[in-house]
């Protein structure tokens, strides 16, 4: 199994890109894209602002699902502060459509 194929990111050209710019380690050695893992490797990354800690339990030969995917890794990331919560914009039921100012703090509250 490859870096990339741990499946921190969606695409393998996420994942590549996060190794060419330095976001990924491999056992505290810079990774790339094409190196292989062993079981028992400890994968780091910052990933949007998270740094993820996974270590790999299983190697698979063939691509898999997602699902399948996850059950390789155990997850030793820590977990997200409740300060980087994105808040969540709410209406009371039956309030109708969002008015012109109602949507420009909408878009403020979600950072637009």
């Amino acid at each position: 199994m490859w870096l990339w194929a741990v499946r921190l990111t969606p695409t393998r050209s996420a994942a590549t890109e996060m190794c060419r710019s330095g976001r990924v380690t491999c056992n505290d050695i810079p990774g790339k894209a094409a190196t292989q893992v062993r079981v028992g490797d400890r994968i780091e990354a910052s990933i949007a602002q998270r740094h993820r800690i996974v270590e790999v339990v299983h190697v698979i030969d063939k691509r898999v699902g997602a699902a399948v995917a996850a059950e390789c890794l155990v997850d030793h990331s820590p977990p997200v502060p409740r300060e980087q919560a994105v808040p969540v914009a709410s209406r009371e039921r039956g309030a109708g459509r969002p008015t012109k100012r109602d949507r420009r703090q909408i878009d403020r509250l979600r950072g637009g």
